[in-house]
């Protein structure tokens, strides 16, 4: 094995001292912190391989430590240490996503054991799991699939207001592909080796918002045993993407305006304000000029966000687009699938460059999914076309609520046609245009589920 890049955490100096010279036996180049605090400064001003820290420690535990560590960087290997352990503390740090846990005092041995299983593991998932991105990279994984002039357009302007700091606002209806441009100017920008955090600002509980975007101190209320960092720390120096911002509760939105005009922001329970530099990108599918007038949106808020303001025009307005968005969800979800090769016929190509997508890229994308789960044959024809209506779409008279996984819409589209059809399987998958034998099979399939 190679030497790493080690971060080692402990509040004992003599502990870092031990630690860092066995380390340094075998090869590895070893950077230590006193406090949780500390480390992840450092952890996110470097790159390391692997994370080495103690349990118990006095102003951020080591659980609270791992927690914020996989938030930034999810598959960054941690081993915990601890001095008078437990089988309970092991178990706990492992379930809360530790790479091993080992008994202090050790041996070179022992340590060096665990090191290379550490990294061993760490690169066994990065390779089994194309999922698992980085925090930090996850902007990478996002594409801007488009011919259309008008995103063109768009494209452009993004690219060019990336490598600033300027605060951006990406407005446009759901589906549109907002969070992807945002990634995209993330990855265009000089901040692109940097934190990326992404929040969507409507799933966070009102009583906990300022919490989770704002960070708490230990004691700041009940519950809070220790300091946590929050998204927007997470992401300094880096970006933070604040989607559906309209939905951030109005006192939320006085503390984020302070923090756009001075850099700093205060901790819930803190007396201390602290430092931040941050790269902001917006996210609406509402209006903010109406919700502004309504009194739901900060004004000099919305001004100060409103910079760089970017439209993403909606799927019917780039119908350019709607083809060769189409032709890639094919070739994606027939792989996932298992079923390589489909094609398009341009007749169901006329069918979908007719239709109104309400839902823009979304419904589309679900749409090529359904269609993939439940057709037959390599060529897509328009009778195997599963289209709808977008938001409470309709399938043939059958409801199909968007936000469902495409197993859940999969799975109540062929149970409202078996009761449509009076559980005639025979007429229900005529309806579906899969076989009989397919439509057999899916229901066992939901039986086995159901018992299993």
């Amino acid at each position: 094995m190679t030497g790493q890049s080690i971060l080692v955490i402990d509040d004992q100096p003599e502990m870092r001292k031990e630690l860092s010279h066995l380390l340094r036996l075998g090869g590895h180049t070893v950077a230590t912190a006193s406090s949780g605090l500390e480390a992840l400064n450092k952890f996110r001003e470097n790159d390391f391989g692997l994370v080495i820290s103690e349990v118990n420690m006095p102003e951020m535990a080591g659980i609270e430590v791992l927690a914020q560590l996989r938030s930034i960087s999810p598959r960054i290997p941690v081993i915990m240490t601890e001095a008078n352990g437990t089988i309970d503390n092991a178990v706990k740090t492992m379930q809360c996503g530790a790479s091993d846990y080992i008994l202090k005092p050790f041996s070179f041995e022992a340590l060096e054991l665990a090191v290379k299983r550490a990294v061993g593991n760490s690169k066994d998932q990065a390779q089994g799991k194309a999922g698992a991105h980085d925090v930090r990279s996850a902007s990478k994984t996002r594409e801007m699939i488009t011919q259309s002039s008008k995103m063109h357009h768009v494209l452009g302007i993004a690219k060019k207001v990336a490598p600033s700091n300027a605060t951006v606002l990406i407005q446009g209806e759901s589906g549109t592909g907002k969070e992807v441009l945002a990634s995209y100017i993330h990855q265009h920008s000089l901040l692109n080796h940097r934190p990326y955090v992404a929040v969507n600002c409507a799933s966070l509980p009102e009583a906990l918002a300022e919490s989770e975007l704002f960070g708490h101190e230990k004691g700041a209320f009940t519950g809070a045993a220790n300091r946590k960092l929050g998204k927007f720390e997470l992401a300094n120096h880096g970006t933070i993407v604040l989607d559906e911002i309209s939905e951030m509760p109005l006192q939320t939105q006085a503390k984020l305006l302070r923090i756009i005009q001075e850099r700093v922001l205060d901790r819930v329970g803190g007396c201390q304000p602290v430092p931040i530099h941050v790269r902001i990108i917006a996210i609406s599918n509402a209006d903010l000029k109406k919700a502004v007038s309504e009194g739901k949106f900060r004004e000099d808020l919305f001004f100060r966000i409103n910079v760089i303001p970017i439209k993403i025009p909606p799927l019917r307005e780039r119908r350019e687009d709607i083809a060769v968005l189409a032709n890639h969800f094919l070739k994606k979800y027939g792989a996932e699938n298992g079923r390589r090769g489909m094609t398009i016929s341009e007749k169901a190509i006329s069918i979908l460059m007719g239709l109104d997508w309400k839902g823009n890229v979304r419904e589309l994308e679900n749409t090529i999914h359904r269609t993939v789960l439940l057709s037959e044959g390599n060529v897509v024809l328009p009778e195997h076309l599963v289209v709808g209506e977008n938001e409470g779409v309709k399938t043939g008279g059958i409801p199909m609520g968007v936000g469902l996984s495409m197993r859940e819409m999969e799975r109540k589209l062929i149970f409202a046609t078996l009761d449509q059809m009076n559980d005639n399987r025979t007429h229900a998958a005529e309806m579906l245009g899969i076989s009989i034998r397919t439509l057999r099979n899916k229901l066992k399939e939901y039986k086995e589920e159901q018992t299993g």
